[in-house]
């Protein structure tokens, strides 16, 4: 994040395709932190740590000795989705921790040789080393879309990790061979990206148009949002990471067993593939306006054996909801942690 002023001007200049080709000509991770330093402002530069196989950037607010939330964002969204969650639990003397997941922002790998893996379980093995770097034993987690899933997966395997839980779409444990079962031609539909990423021209189109094909996910999943184009922008940039793409590719075509995961996470895989109930506390919310493919609430209220909440969030709430309904988020983590 050291830049010189000149060049921070000379980066905030440039158009969003401007950026996206820049970043494939020269440093993808130097092309988008510029606008990324611009956007760290609300809780001051990211700090690093070095957990498992990554380098993990991370926002941190509150006070260091408080009790730990981690919040958790989903594809393809960035840690500005808890942009406003994060200031006010950390005013509430909550120690907030926001991370970037692998693929996103300045997080990296550690090394050029380590699979560039978007399995499930691998993605919530980041969480536990993330937490495990910072001799953290058990925090709040709040997620949406892979954040919430990887927040459920490490509800289920590791219990005693999770204090508390905030999901947004209640359980989002898979499997590949849930993953082979049709659905109905219209919930098919809303998956599309997922099987454009199954092709070749999918991967390629992904890489070319980053930014294009984020914007259409957002307005998609949630129509009655009016971002603007600088909320926007902010999060992108995440995506601009030199493993996006990899990363995005391989998480959807694994859902479709079109990709092999690595061997390391099979136990973990085959455990989650059994349903498992998760037993912490948790408050599941949903917005009643979400254009993204999510399960129905009462499908999955029986996933939740301990202390359960579920809460529509109305209003217009799409995919986004930490984003888009902060308050609703932020009160469902404190409640959680008091349940």
């Amino acid at each position: 994040m050291k830049h010189t002023h000149l060049a921070l001007a000379a980066a905030l200049a440039l158009s969003l395709s401007s950026l996206a080709t820049a970043a494939h000509a020269e440093d993808p991770l130097h092309q988008q932190s510029a606008p990324l330093a611009a956007a760290q402002d609300p809780w001051g530069p990211l700090k690093h740590v070095h957990a498992g196989v990554l380098d993990v950037a991370y926002a941190e607010m509150g006070p260091a000795n408080g009790p730990v939330v981690i919040l958790l964002h989903g594809w393809p969204y960035d840690i500005h989705s808890f942009e406003q969650v994060a200031p006010a639990l950390a005013a509430k003397g909550y120690r907030v921790l926001v991370p970037y997941a692998r693929g996103y922002g300045d997080t990296h790998f550690l090394s050029d040789s380590t699979v560039r893996n978007g399995e499930p379980a691998a993605l919530a093995k980041d969480l536990v080393d993330f937490m495990d770097a910072l001799r953290i034993k058990h925090a709040v987690l709040g997620g949406f879309d892979w954040g919430a899933r990887s927040a459920d997966i490490v509800a289920t395997l590791w219990p005693e990790r999770v204090k508390a839980l905030v999901t947004v779409s209640g359980y989002l444990i898979g499997s590949q061979e849930s993953g082979a079962t049709p659905l109905p031609p219209k919930a098919e539909l809303q998956w599309w990206y997922q099987y454009y990423f199954a092709t070749e021209r999918g991967r390629v189109g992904y890489d070319k148009y980053r930014h294009d094909f984020a914007k259409l996910i957002w307005q998609l999943a949630s129509p009655k949002w009016n971002f603007d184009d600088a909320t926007f922008e902010r999060s992108a940039a995440a995506l601009d990471n030199p493993d996006q793409v990899a990363i995005a590719i391989h998480n959807y075509r694994w859902r479709l067993d079109l990709a092999k995961g690595e061997t390391q996470y099979d136990a973990m895989e085959k455990r989650l593939a059994q349903f498992s109930a998760i037993t912490v506390p948790t408050i599941a919310l949903e917005g009643d306006a979400n254009g993204a493919p999510h399960p129905q609430p009462e499908a999955y209220a029986k996933r939740f054996a301990g202390k359960y909440q579920f809460r529509l969030v109305p209003g217009g709430v799409g995919h986004n909801l930490p984003e888009e309904a902060p308050q609703a988020f932020t009160q469902a983590v404190i409640d959680a942690d008091h349940l």
